[in-house]
């Protein structure tokens, strides 16, 4: 009997080991993935899995964004793109989650807004919504290129995301972009509890432009006196418009973002450049008393790095709850790809937790 119970655990202890070896197969993947050249001049210390995703992006030939046409520059390949076919490449399965989509247009002026609309498939509804907002420039990307965030809020918060298809610049100029994430954040207020929603419990959320955004809406809602936030999470947001900071300096030839290329999107976006001092531009001289926790998420190799260490700054100073980290060795828009990227997944992981928080979950 002894030698059976003895057996026994050994064989609870194997299946356990072969379980976690499963799970964790992403984590040994990453490990795997190595760049082909030294480090580029402008980023010596870049992550190495970092720079393999780098270099894949560069091996697609694309002409940079600021010497194109809109049309042109919206077909440049992303990060995303990178991603994916580095692990088909390299034989790793794309991450599933335990989410399901749906698509729905409301309407807006002078045309609609698309939403893509991302609920667990599994926990207690009326769940907690995150309203997203994807980057880009105000000018290009979309809700297809920023899928794996939202469907990574969605399955580590188990939250509803309502990932928001605002309009585009230049056909749509400032503040085209900020009035549809206004006006799809209180669609989610009005509709949460259609979607499976608690509208007690609704979140911004964005990256880069998409960070503007979230913290545009949460300012909007405060002064027209509606529902605020809960939270606000903000991955490397535009929130200045000085590009002569430490961070514009040191990484302005840097890739995926530049100085030329915000300079193009801000051009694209503007309507004149007097409007660079708007605050709704420039976050950082913006009264962002009374908003909700918020998280912000930076990046090192990033033009935008500066900007977001001073809108965390800036909002602690004006009293609000503040959790920021920034991340060494990653360039700007890394969150989303923690498949292959050990700090993009740690960042994943850091803005779910605080979510959850906001959340009370």
């Amino acid at each position: 009997m002894k030698v059976k119970s003895i057996l026994y655990i050994a064989a609870i202890i194997m299946a356990a080991a072969c379980k976690n070896k499963t799970t964790t197969t992403d984590t040994i993947a990453e490990n795997n993935i190595k760049p082909k050249g030294p480090a580029p001049a402008w980023a010596p210390n870049m992550k190495p899995q970092m720079q393999a995703v780098i270099e894949k992006l560069q091996s697609y030939g694309d002409q940079p964004i600021e010497t194109l046409g809109v049309g042109r520059a919206r077909k440049n390949h992303t990060l995303t793109d990178a991603m994916r076919d580095l692990m088909k490449e390299n034989h790793i399965p794309m991450p599933v989650f335990n989410v399901d989509t749906t698509g729905r247009n409301i309407p807006a002026a002078w045309g609609n807004i698309h939403l893509r609309i991302y609920t667990p498939k599994s926990g207690h509804a009326p769940f907690p919504v995150i309203v997203y907002y994807h980057g880009g420039g105000f000018v290009t990307a979309g809700i297809d290129v920023y899928d794996s965030s939202a469907k990574i809020l969605a399955d580590k918060v188990g939250a509803i995301v309502v990932a928001v298809g605002y309009r585009l610049a230049p056909q749509y100029k400032f503040p085209y972009a900020h009035n549809d994430a206004f006006l799809a954040y209180e669609w989610t207020i009005k509709n949460a509890a259609a979607i499976k929603g608690d509208s007690t419990k609704i979140a911004v959320a964005g990256e880069s432009a998409g960070g503007n955004l979230a913290i545009n809406t949460a300012i909007r809602a405060k002064s027209k006196g509606i529902k605020t936030p809960v939270a606000i999470l903000a991955i490397y947001p535009v929130a200045g418009t000085d590009m002569n900071t430490q961070s514009y300096l040191k990484y302005a030839d840097a890739i995926p973002l530049n100085k030329p290329m915000m300079a193009w999107f801000i051009k694209k976006y503007l309507n004149n450049k007097a409007e660079i001092k708007d605050p709704r531009i420039n976050l950082v001289a913006a009264n962002l008393m009374g908003l909700p926790p918020t998280t912000i998420i930076t990046d090192e190799i990033d033009p935008l790095q500066s900007e977001g260490i001073k809108l965390a700054e800036k909002l602690k100073a004006d009293g609000v709850t503040v959790n920021s980290k920034n991340y060494e060795g990653v360039t700007h828009e890394f969150f989303g790809l923690g498949a292959l990227i050990p700090q993009a997944k740690d960042a994943e992981i850091y803005a779910a937790d605080n979510l959850k928080k906001a959340f009370g979950r």
